[in-house]
């Protein structure tokens, strides 16, 4: 069938003639969408044109899609919008040859674009009507959209190309090509394959978004409801694990050759000839933990993207770019106010401290030496006495020691009353209106939301030797008169309210233990029985620890016969499903890092990678998850952390071949049996000086 082009057309003459030919047109532009199934010879197509235009630019081969001056009116638009926290992040699809890994990148990628859709569409167009759009991914062989869970969970990972922002339509529960509002490519390692005169990809990637991007155009052509600006732009994002950018395509598809014998010929004519295309440079999207830095320029580029595609379909949003702008000089006003009452001091005591520099710009970088360490936030120093109040009255703490779990400072106190009783004392942050710092958030793991785990534990009628004790909690009592409002709150006075938590017994961290050189075979071989068990306690009710690092274990000496080890630090414990653990990139499970929650057997992979470290103190350097990921796939392929760990105890090399074969698994541990094989192997057992039960 031959092709119509324009010029032909145009040259037919009369009404009846032309309504006739519109209708062929149509007919012919979706047969020619029918054949173009192939981006691999489009891409072919245009390698002499993308090589010359390569030699001929000096620079960027293309235009940027946006201006400096938008995104940072945009930037400023959105300093209000509270995008979702995403959990799932991408993994090194490069770096590992696992299926999870790379079904983990789907499954983010569509949670970014989930995130993004909704808080755009929240912020600027909804009035309380929900979000009509919908993320699914793209299976290539037959060109239909699926939630990347259901593909994946029936066999077709290898087959997904893209994932999408689509219409949301009951009657076509896998996509039509028309409502496409934006398109993603998850390929690896963009960043790495830039062109080396330019900051743009191969034509490998360009060619197959240019690809997806006139299918787009084309439907979108044939189907004008869906999209009433359907000449508008397609906006194609191209995506790796850390890296992003976006590419802008548009053009006039009446000067689109429609000879549908010579389908990507003419298609790569088109896009040399007719089509406007633009790119961003690619930049960072994912920060080395995984989370989005929806504040970067990257990410903004992609956001900004994503808003100019709504506004393709709904129109101008409700709330405009520039009226949720002009409001940033009031809300920079504000911060600047409350920076200023908060350099104030509070009843004489300067309990904040702020650098002042001249004409000071919004973020200013502040030097290492004026910092402001967890410690000098409340001035507690060894001889203080803490006040607690609880409903049975108050109780008063006197510090002996200042400790640190690696991030925040704790304390051991003793009790006033009985002062040969000691406690661990853990101090949170005062409670205050203003939006509450970093730290402030690890203080609430740290005091509140432990002291509600061992609450649970108590609740739940559990008992071992090997979990804290809950001895009090409370808020902190302050001396002199409180100045407390009859209403509730708090006063001034900056210790007022704080709360607090003592729990029992004391000891020596294991991380101290190892840099003392104190942490030898017999230890590791205790450690690991005494953390087990512990773990075994814990997990007859559904609960995991989250957070096993060499901080939150301690060896307790003082008033037994026998020194044990004991698991502390409960605050990221998992209580329920929503419940999310500590991400450390020594010490999580792999499951953890790739998943953002635990599997049965992650607390004791965690057990196993901080014995390790406790054993050989060689620690790799680690500065993103996907690193982590690696070094756990390299040391447990090449069976480096059970060599190691075999050097120690056969019956620990074993307990990690166990933990490795559980990895991932829903399987649970069986504690029953390791914990009595770990028994026979402890030293003071062997010789009958202890014979209480591993659970008790």
């Amino acid at each position: 069938m031959a092709g119509i082009s324009p010029g032909q057309e145009s040259a037919q003459s009369g009404p009846k003639r032309s309504s006739v030919s519109s209708v062929s047109r149509a007919s012919i532009r979706k047969e020619f969408l029918h054949r173009f199934v192939d981006s691999q010879i489009l891409t072919s197509n245009l390698e002499d044109w993308f090589e010359t235009i390569l030699e001929n630019t000096e620079s960027d081969i293309f235009d940027v899609p946006f201006d400096l001056v938008e995104l940072q009116k945009f930037d400023y638009a959105l300093e209000n919008v509270s995008f979702q926290q995403l959990v799932r992040m991408p993994g090194a699809v490069y770096a590992s040859t696992s299926d999870a890994v790379e079904s983990t990148a789907y499954l983010a990628i569509e949670d970014f674009l989930h995130a993004g859709v909704k808080g755009l569409w929240e912020a600027f167009w909804s009035e309380g009507e929900p979000s009509p759009f919908s993320v699914a991914s793209l299976y290539f062989q037959n060109m239909k959209f699926y939630p990347a869970e259901r593909a994946i969970a029936n066999g077709k990972l290898e087959g997904l190309c893209a994932t999408a922002i689509l219409l949301k339509n009951s009657r076509h529960p896998h996509g039509k090509w028309d409502e496409i509002l934006e398109l993603a490519l998850l390929r690896p390692d963009i960043r790495n394959l830039l062109n080396e005169n330019s900051r743009f990809p191969p034509l490998s990637i360009v060619g197959e978004a240019l690809y997806f991007a006139l299918r787009i155009l084309l439907s979108r052509s044939l189907n004008r409801t869906s999209f009433p600006l359907s000449s508008g732009p397609v906006f194609i994002l191209l995506l790796d694990s850390q890296y992003g950018g976006v590419l802008k395509i548009e053009g006039d598809l009446n000067k689109l050759d429609l000879d549908v014998n010579n389908v990507y010929e003419c298609a790569a004519d088109w896009v040399k000839k007719h089509a406007r295309i633009a790119m961003s440079p690619i930049d960072r999207i994912w920060n080395k933990l995984g989370n989005a830095n929806w504040g970067d320029i990257g990410t903004l580029q992609l956001l900004f993207a994503t808003f100019q595609s709504i506004t393709q379909f709904a129109g101008m949003p409700k709330q405009s770019i520039e009226d949720l702008a002009a409001d940033h000089s009031s809300r920079l006003h504000a911060r600047r106010t409350e920076r200023q009452l908060g350099d104030a001091t509070v009843n004489g005591r300067g309990l904040y401290r702020f650098q002042h520099r001249g004409g000071s710009p919004e973020i200013v970088e502040v030097q290492d030496e004026s910092r402001v360490e967890p410690e000098d936030l409340m001035k507690l120093e060894i001889g203080t006495v803490l006040w607690l109040e609880d409903p049975n009255g108050q109780k008063g703490y006197q510090i002996n020691e200042i400790r640190s779990d690696g991030e925040l400072p704790y304390y051991i106190a003793t009790f006033v009353e009985v002062p040969g009783k000691a406690v661990f004392l853990y101090v949170g942050a005062r409670p205050s209106q203003v939006e509450p710092a970093w730290e402030d958030m690890n203080q609430w793991y740290q005091v509140q939301r432990q002291t509600k785990v061992l609450k649970v534990m108590k609740q739940k009628g559990l008992s071992s030797k090997y979990i804290p004790q809950l001895s009090a909690s409370g808020r902190m009592v302050h001396s002199g008169h409180c100045m407390r409002p009859d209403s509730g709150g708090n006063c001034d006075h900056p210790w007022c309210g704080t709360p607090l938590l003592a729990t029992s017994p004391v000891g020596e961290p294991v991380s101290d233990m190892v840099r003392s050189g104190r942490f030898g075979p017999d230890e590791t071989i205790k450690c690991c029985h005494d953390c087990l068990s512990a773990l075994a306690t814990v997990s007859s009710v559904g609960i995991r620890h989250g957070d096993i690092r060499p901080e939150n274990v301690i060896c307790v000496t003082s008033g037994v016969r026998h020194p044990y080890f004991m698991l502390i630090g409960w605050g990221h414990a998992v209580l329920e499903e929503r419940d999310r653990p500590a991400m450390n990139l020594h010490f999580s499970s792999t499951y953890a890092l790739q998943e953002g929650k635990l599997c049965s057997a992650s607390d004791a992979e965690s057990l196993v990678y901080m014995l390790y470290f406790s054993s050989y103190g060689d620690q790799p350097k680690l500065d993103s998850v996907e690193g982590a990921l690696q070094w756990r796939e390299t040391a447990w392929s090449r069976r480096l952390i059970q060599q190691k760990l075999g050097d120690i105890s056969a019956v620990v090399k074993a307990f990690a071949d166990y933990v490795d074969s559980l990895c991932g698994t829903p399987y649970p541990l069986d504690y029953d049996i390791w914990l009595r094989r770990l028994r026979r192997h402890i030293r003071e057992e062997e010789h009958g000086k202890e014979a209480e039960a591993s659970g008790s």
